[in-house]
């Protein structure tokens, strides 16, 4: 079986519909997807619905935006397989959503003072069926230059990092409280992609409030990476997942199932 558990969709700052992403996962032989758009469980009838008509499983998931308070760093958190309604995960969510939604029409803003010709309710279309707006959306709507092209990259860092005009960032939700919001929701909590957020530490503490696995298969990811995986997965009893991390033309270019997930997460039961 074959199981991309980690893509992105036009559900958060993914340039591929649903169904677009669907279909090339089903062209590449792929048997299991998670969508995990950031900090949303929006779409996930219609994704099951599409995925049972191509053949695919697609299993509930999301990315939410974590933040290590202890050691001032980003911790992004998979969940899998949550209850349907995600009670807990939405209202732990829907402020992360509502402040980047804020805080990106505020760059929208401040590129404007500096003479950059930005329609924003234009902007706001063209992230739909996403309600909250990315970078990505606007830096779509400035270029149509590929993403790892260097004029995009130059275009992008002077921009929206260090001393650009729509540099900054919002505040994430604390990494603990996100893996208690997945557990509560009877959902699976996995540290995503630690090799590139350099998160391997806080991993023991999250697993004593309910951190079921972590992320091992990750475009990012070194055989160091691996190894590293490996030896906390076996110490703590924790599974280990994988995906492409596909973000289509609004990430670096990869085929869904070209990386899989070594394990497939199990279904909890959940008495509510």
């Amino acid at each position: 079986m074959k199981a991309d558990l980690h893509v992105h969709s036009t559900y958060s700052d993914g340039a591929d519909s649903v169904y677009e992403v669907l279909q090339k996962a089903a062209n590449h032989g792929v048997n299991y997807v998670s969508f995990v758009d950031h900090d949303s469980t929006m779409g996930l009838g219609e994704k099951q619905v599409l995925g049972a008509e191509l053949g695919i499983k697609v299993i509930p998931g999301i990315e939410i935006s974590a933040y290590d308070f202890k050691r001032k760093r980003k911790v992004h958190i998979l969940g899998y397989h949550y209850h349907e309604q995600a009670k807990h995960i939405e209202a732990l969510c829907r402020p992360v959503r509502e402040r980047r939604r804020k805080h990106t029409l505020w760059q929208i803003e401040q590129l404007k003072r500096v003479g950059y010709r930005l329609d924003q309710q234009a902007i706001i279309s063209s992230a739909l069926p996403s309600l909250t707006v990315y970078k990505q959306h606007v830096m779509n709507y400035l270029t149509k230059s590929a993403y790892t092209s260097e004029a995009y990259q130059q275009l992008y860092q002077s921009l929206f990092k260090g001393n650009g005009p729509a540099s900054g960032d919002i505040e994430y939700v604390d990494a603990f409280d996100a893996v208690k919001a997945i557990v509560a929701d009877g959902g699976i909590a996995v540290v995503a992609h630690p090799g590139q957020l350099h998160s391997y530490d806080i991993i023991p503490e999250l697993v004593e409030v309910g951190l079921g696995g972590i992320e091992r298969n990750h475009p990012d990811h070194t055989k160091v990476d691996h190894q590293h995986v490996e030896e906390l997965a076996n110490t703590y009893q924790l599974i280990m997942t994988g995906g492409t991390d596909y973000h289509g033309a609004f990430g670096t270019p990869i085929t869904i199932g070209s990386i899989v997930s070594p394990q497939i997460p199990i279904e909890r039961t959940v008495n509510y």
